[in-house]
């Protein structure tokens, strides 16, 4: 029986790369609108196993190529649009959006992909020109994690 279960493994890293984060927005109060579409920075980390989260710049750079599984929700006032696009080197991925009503006090939104990413792309999320969303801890987040090595 062990002889079979080293045979069946012995095709597997000998090593997986932990690579998970969650981070919120932590500014208390209207985060936007902005003149310009803007990175959001998550600046509260929750969870950033592999550090691959920065927290000054709003960037998850993978520190390994495989497919990960990232996901952003976001609390907004309703009198105000809201629109959250989530970005890999530049292109855009998803994105979520509200638009302004003055019937409806608040909003929530969010997205969610898988993507296949090389070791050293760059996903991040960014706030369209002109909208705005709820920055507190427990409100606004982004998260992260890697699902399979390649």
């Amino acid at each position: 029986m062990e002889e079979n279960m080293s045979v069946k493994c012995s095709g597997m890293p000998a090593e997986k790369k932990m690579v998970a984060f969650t981070a919120a927005i932590n500014t208390c109060g209207a985060h936007g609108p902005f003149n310009i579409d803007t990175t959001v920075i998550f600046n509260s980390v929750i969870t950033n196993i592999g550090e691959a989260y920065n927290q000054s710049t709003g960037i998850f750079v993978a520190p390994v190529a495989g497919v990960y599984y990232f996901i952003f929700f976001y609390h907004a006032g309703g009198e105000h649009a809201s629109r959250l696009s989530l970005y890999k080197n530049g292109n855009l991925m998803v994105e979520s959006s509200d638009h302004k009503t003055n019937a409806d006090g608040a909003d929530n939104g969010g997205n969610a992909v898988l993507l296949q990413l090389n070791k050293g792309d760059q996903v991040y999320v960014r706030l369209a020109a002109n909208y705005h969303i709820w920055a507190t801890s427990a409100i606004t987040t982004f998260s992260g994690f890697l699902v399979s090595p390649m």
